[in-house]
This record gives C-alpha cells, sequence and structure tokens, in this order.
C-alpha cells in the first residue's frame, strides 16, 4: 500500500469505514502502512478539546469507539491515546495485528500494554495468521519480543499446521517455519530434501539440504533423499547431494558430477573422486581429447582448467572452432583461467556468433587491450555489427583508454542502441588523458566539445586543462 493510499485509507476509517473493506487485513504491508498513514489523518472526534493540555486527562471518548476509528487510535501520533487504544482494542480481535504494531512501539508503556495483550490472545492459529507481520515487526528495534512469543507459540504446532508458512513469499517467514520444523523434527529427511530442492531462498536450502543429510542413520534411507538434492537445479543443494554420495557409499557416482554446469559441484565431485583414488584431472584430459566430439559437455573443458596445469592448454585449443558455443566459451575461460590466453589466436572470435563466447575472448584480452588493432575494434563497432560483438569490442576500446577511447565513445553517443549509448556517455564522463598521449592534441578538444553535454562548464573546462587543450 502506498503512502498516498494508506493516507485515504486511513481518511475511510475515520469516517467509520469497516476495515476488511479499507485493507487488505491478510497483507503486513497494508497494517505498516496504515500505522505510517494513521499518523497523518484529519482525527475526526479524537482531538483533545479547546483548552487540553498534555498534562490533563485523555479525552474520554476512545471506549465509544468503534472498531475502525479504534484502528486510527491505535496509530495516533500521541502515545498516551495509542495506551489507551490499546487496553480498548481487547474489544476487537480484528485490531490484533496493530497490538502486534504496538509491541515495538517507542514509547514504553505502550509497549507493555501491547506485549500483555498479544501474550494473551496469541494461539497457534492466529499465531499462524498473524506470523508474516510479527516478523516483518521483528526487524525493528524492539521488535524481538513478538518473535520470541511467535516461536514459543508455533513450537506447539502440528507439521499439517506449520505447512501453510512454507510457501509464504516472505523468505523470512519460510526460514523461520523451516527452523521450527526441523527443530521439532517435524520433516522426514525426505521432505527436506525436497524442500531445499525447491525452495529458491540460499538459507532454506542450506539449512533443509543440511537437517536432511544429518536425519540420515542408515544408506538405505539415502534413496528418498539423494534424487531430489542431486537432480535439482540449484547448485548449492546439488553441490550437497553430490558431497554426501561418500557418506552413502556411492562414491562412483562422482564422475557424473565431474562436467555439471556449476563451479561448485564440480569442485565437490573432485573432492569424492579423489576420495575414491581417482584422478579428476585425468578424466577431463580423456574427454578433452576428442576436439570435434559433439557431445562433449562444457563443463568438462573448464574442469580440466580448473584442475589442471598450463600444459594442459594444448588440448584446450582445439576446441576454440567446436561446433557447440558452450564448449567454445568454456575453452576461452580455460585458456584464461590457465594463463594461456593467445592475443592472435582469440582475435577472431570477437565475432563469434554466440554472445557468450565473445563475453569470455574480451575478459580473456582484456589485459591485452593495447596490443589489438584499434582500427579492427572501431570496424566492430559499427551498426550493422550484432548487439554482442559492438559491445565486447567497445569495452576493449574503452579499456586502452586515451584519444582512442575518447574517439569511440564519442562516435557513440548518438548510437540508437540505448544500451551502447549509455556506456558510451559513461565512458566519456569517466574518461582522461593518458599519460602517452600527445599533449594539446586539437582532436581531444573537438571530441570533449561534441560530448559537452555530458559535463558542466567546470568539469569540461578541467578535462580540457588536463589534455592541454584551450578552453
Amino acid at each position: 500500500m502506498r503512502g498516498d493510499i494508506a493516507d485515504r485509507a486511513a481518511t475511510r476509517l475515520a469516517e467509520g469505514a469497516p476495515l476488511h473493506s479499507t485493507l487488505d487485513v491478510t497483507d503486513p504491508a497494508d497494517w505498516l502502512a496504515l500505522d505510517a498513514g494513521g499518523r497523518e489523518v484529519a482525527w475526526y472526534g479524537l482531538q483533545a478539546p479547546p483548552g487540553w493540555e498534555c498534562s490533563a486527562p485523555l479525552p474520554a471518548d476512545l471506549a465509544q469507539l468503534g472498531e475502525s476509528r479504534l484502528a486510527l487510535a491505535l496509530c495516533h501520533r500521541d502515545g498516551r491515546i495509542r495506551q489507551e487504544a490499546v487496553r480498548q482494542s481487547v474489544r476487537y480481535p480484528g485490531l490484533l495485528p496493530l497490538v502486534v504494531v504496538r509491541c515495538a512501539d517507542w514509547v514504553g508503556p505502550v509497549r507493555e500494554h501491547a506485549r500483555r495483550l498479544l501474550c494473551e490472545a496469541l494461539n497457534v492459529d492466529t499465531a499462524l495468521e498473524l506470523a508474516p507481520l510479527i516478523l516483518r515487526v521483528g526487524r525493528r528495534d524492539r521488535g524481538a519480543f513478538g518473535v520470541d512469543v511467535l516461536g514459543q507459540i508455533l513450537r506447539q504446532a502440528s507439521h499439517a499446521q506449520l505447512a501453510v508458512l512454507f510457501d509464504d513469499p516472505d523468505r523470512i517467514v519460510r526460514r523461520f517455519a523451516y527452523r521450527l520444523a526441523v527443530e521439532g523434527g517435524l520433516l522426514r529427511p525426505a521432505d527436506l530434501a525436497r524442500a531445499a530442492a525447491r525452495d529458491q531462498d540460499t538459507v532454506v536450502q542450506d539449512l533443509c539440504a543440511t537437517a536432511a543429510l544429518t536425519a540420515l542413520v542408515d544408506e538405505d534411507a539415502y534413496e528418498d533423499v539423494l534424487p531430489p538434492l542431486l537432480s535439482t537445479r540449484n547448485p548449492r543443494v546439488r553441490s550437497a547431494g553430490v558431497t554426501a554420495l561418500r557418506r552413502a557409499g556411492r562414491s562412483q557416482q562422482a564422475e557424473l558430477f565431474l562436467s555439471d554446469r556449476s563451479a561448485l559441484v564440480r569442485a565437490c565431485a573432485r573432492y569424492v573422486v579423489r576420495q575414491l583414488g581417482g584422478d579428476p584431472a585425468a578424466w577431463y584430459r580423456e574427454r578433452c581429447t576428442a576436439p570435434a566430439d559433439p557431445e562433449l559437455p562444457p563443463g568438462a573443458v573448464i574442469g580440466l582448467a580448473e584442475c589442471g596445469n598450463r600444459p594442459d592448454a594444448g588440448l584446450l585449443r582445439p576446441l576454440l572452432v567446436h561446433p557447440a558455443s558452450g564448449v567454445r566459451a568454456r575453452a576461452v575461460a580455460g585458456l584464461r583461467e590457465l594463463d594461456c590466453a593467445d592475443v592472435k589466436q582469440l582475435q577472431p572470435l570477437l565475432d563469434d556468433p554466440a554472445a557468450r563466447v565473445v563475453r569470455e575472448t574480451v575478459a580473456a584480452l582484456l589485459p591485452s587491450a593495447e596490443a589489438l588493432p584499434a582500427d579492427r575494434l572501431l570496424q566492430r563497432t559499427g551498426p550493422e555489427r550484432p548487439h554482442h560483438v559492438r559491445v565486447g569490442a567497445f569495452r576493449l576500446l574503452d579499456a586502452r583508454g586515451g584519444i582512442v577511447a575518447l574517439r569511440a565513445a564519442v562516435g557513440l553517443l548518438d548510437d540508437p542502441d540505448v544500451k551502447l549509448r549509455t556506456r558510451a556517455a559513461q565512458s566519456v564522463q569517466r574518461w582522461h588523458p593518458s599519460p602517452d598521449e600527445r599533449y594539446g592534441d586539437a582532436e581531444v578538444g573537438e571530441l570533449l566539445d561534441r560530448s559537452r553535454h555530458l559535463f558542466n562548464d567546470h568539469m569540461l573546462r578541467r578535462r580540457k586543462w588536463e589534455a592541454g587543450v584551450d578552453s
């Protein structure tokens, strides 16, 4: 709920509109927005009478307020009105979410009354409903109390009851629920493995995968746990499953993951294979000796570089012309990993039809950007070239610095490609003359004048002064 919508909702509540028609009572964000917007509403009937001073008694009408206007009183800017509203809120169970918010109130008496009321009202069912709000308020100063109470209540919940929180869109809620489930032993190892494979949050993945493997006591139980871990797309979970192969007495299966797409999984697989007495480097070399093999997995190519040595570059160079773009990209990355990237050999790959090959080639050539012919790179930035080729060539030109980089960047300031145009503008703004550039080069002044819209007057004069060009 945006601030302006929250303000309108607060105004409607002041006019007596029901809570459920004014905000989504199941959404924690709506309650928190109402709490913020309620401070700005026109306080019909809640203002102190004329002449009422801060030391005078509170207005006597809070006990007669209905649910909607009492909700606003719970959000009032005056702590004494909030305190009295907390006392009166016991009449309306629907206001318990605002009592949760007041449990983290900055005024001590308000906070203590709200906490006492929350402890009296909370049971497993209401705790499940309020868990997302309690955990969100728990991130605030003084918010830990509600989280502690929530944990105490939900430790009494069954697996079926707690399961409603496993699919909550807020990852903080899912983490909290799975921690309670693990502590209480509510989930079987197979359920934990499936949760680790399904959830997108890394904390939940690690928590559930570790708990699933820790809970196993015999080898037969691995039949239900390892398949979900090993088949998931998430590399963190997959690596946990690969490492567990050794404990399960199935180390030979780790060879299947030596060519995994994830570096983490490949490293775990190499560890398991070595513990079995195998040689991962020899395994990789055997796969890479057939450069025309269409079934060669890209992971085997980079895996050789990860555990091989410089002479293995001889096996990677023929793969630069492999028909599969993934293999070509990994071959370039492998040569860079082995510090065997040859400028002359890699330069043709700057025109590769696959963007990932060009990206890896540019990364390998960046340290040698000055050795590349500037005119050929400038040609590659032409509008007739594919986008990824143009971006790669410009990155190398920008890395060269000096007038070459400035010339290329200014030439792209009016390019129809928005991303390339933005890169070029950023390059011009951070440009400084190189120490080996000719001082006072008139072309520099001309290029800076063409890009004057990117600078204020002071910065433009400073750039020209650095280059020895008259303003």
